[in-house]
């Protein structure tokens, strides 16, 4: 969810001085202006002279977030994400669609800023304490999954924090109240230490072990076969003997570095070269698909949901989002997309398919016929993180969100398990020159 707000609007800047014109939105009052509070996720935004500036709440604090700059009627960018903003026919409620995100966002009006938003946050250690308590206490939704008392962990905690209490023994305090939730969504940076609540025995892979994985690959899954690259080498596909298709996808981001619109584009582009009509129908068609998400350090969940589009001939569930503090349910429909195959699937899976790419995963679930999954349990983390920020400065971000099955169910903590469950990538698999996960794939689809 990453846009360079400030080389789009200096782009529309330019274009407005060499056409001597001034947009239609541009100094107009909006019915979006104003003072919004968003359902379940503890922002209030202020919209005005163009500008739609957030403020991260809980009830005892507000800190500045986000200042997002009008771009066209509706529609805001800031550093991290571009958004659609509407209001209702009354001007009392709105809704936010944030174009990497699935899903929307509803909003109601408030009379004015909150009082605390218009004085300057205290910015001793107890109140950042309480702030990231109390932001977790009234946003995360899995501490009974968990299994973790979090009144117990604020007095287990706060007697250890003093004005006397160092950087580094107040970041220790703050990573040892969450690293309990083993929570890969759970996430905080201090100064130039940063913290991740891995689920235990997983890690998060590095550059180096991407590419070591990819050249064993290369070299032993597709017998020297390249890898037909595409968005700066995040997405790669070969065609195995047979008729088999391998797709491999490392992220559900960072396409082109031109943000989420400009990614879309290139994944289209990337399925229109792989996934041509003559690879979907016909005496040429694929036997099989196999998608490799083993390692898949997630990204924009729309993106799974346009690869799924690929893949299937009839609408069906994906999954249904759900906020924490908003009781309204929203179900994700995959439709079919052009070029639609529709033959078998093998999903390769293990700890460090990461969130977008578990919701892909979990979005493939209702298709038919029905994917095979085969490696290990995916991270077990799929909610949009919430971006926070502490009054000293400090930023951690925690899941607010359920991403639920048909049945109501959830993979969250456990992640997603495979059908076939087989090693992915140990030493020991390496030593032998051995990928259960591929051969099991390439076995079940011949």
């Amino acid at each position: 969810m990453t846009i360079n707000a400030t080389r789009l609007i200096a782009a529309g800047a330019a274009l407005c001085l060499l056409t001597s014109a001034v947009p239609a939105w541009a100094g107009s009052t909006s019915r979006v202006d104003g003072v919004w509070l968003t359902d379940g996720y503890g922002l209030v935004t202020e919209v005005a002279d163009g500008h739609a500036q957030s403020y991260e709440i809980t009830r005892i604090s507000c800190v500045k977030g986000l200042d997002s700059a009008q771009t066209g009627p509706d529609r805001f960018a800031n550093k991290d994400f571009e958004f659609t903003l509407r209001a209702d026919r009354r001007g009392q409620r709105a809704t936010q669609q944030i174009d990497s995100s699935v899903g929307e966002r509803h909003l109601r009006r408030l009379p004015a800023l909150p009082a605390q938003c218009r004085r300057p946050a205290p910015t001793d250690r107890l109140t950042a304490f309480d702030v990231f308590w109390t932001t977790f206490a009234e946003n995360y939704p899995f501490f009974a999954a968990k299994n973790v008392d979090w009144l117990a962990v604020r007095d287990q905690y706060r007697p250890k924090v003093s004005q006397d209490t160092t950087d580094d023994q107040f970041f220790d305090v703050l990573a040892a109240m969450v690293r309990p939730l083993g929570d890969a969504h759970v996430m905080l940076r201090g100064g130039e230490r940063s913290f991740v609540a891995l689920r235990p025995g997983t890690t998060l892979p590095t550059p180096d072990e991407e590419r070591e994985v990819r050249s064993f690959i290369v070299r032993r899954d597709l017998g020297g076969t390249p890898l037909r690259e595409f968005g700066r080498g995040r997405i790669g596909y070969a065609e195995l003997p047979g008729r088999i298709g391998y797709l491999r996808l490392i992220a559900f981001t960072g396409y082109t570095g031109k943000g989420f619109a400009a990614d879309a584009a290139e994944l289209d582009r990337a399925l229109d070269a792989v996934l041509p009509t003559g690879k979907t129908t016909g005496p040429r068609a694929l036997r099989g698909l196999i998608i490799d998400v083993r390692i898949n350090g997630g990204g924009d969940d729309p993106l799974g949901v346009q690869i799924a589009r690929r893949l299937t001939g009839r609408p069906y569930l994906a999954y249904t989002k759900q906020v924490r503090n908003d009781s309204r349910r929203q179900p994700l429909w995959v439709h079919p997309g052009p070029a639609v195959y529709t033959g078998p699937v093998a999903v390769l899976t293990g700890g460090s398919t990461f969130s977008a790419g578990e919701t892909f995963a979990q979005a493939l679930i209702g298709r038919t016929p029905s994917p095979v999954r085969i490696g290990e349990n995916t991270q077990g983390v799929f909610s949009d993180k919430l971006e926070r920020t502490l009054p000293n400065g400090w930023s951690f971000t925690l899941p607010n969100e359920e991403y639920l099955t048909r049945t109501g169910g959830t993979f969250d903590g456990t992640g997603i398990p495979p059908h076939v469950r087989t090693p992915v990538f140990t030493r020991e698999e390496f030593a032998a020159d051995r990928d259960s996960a591929f051969d099991r794939a390439v076995t079940l689809l011949r």
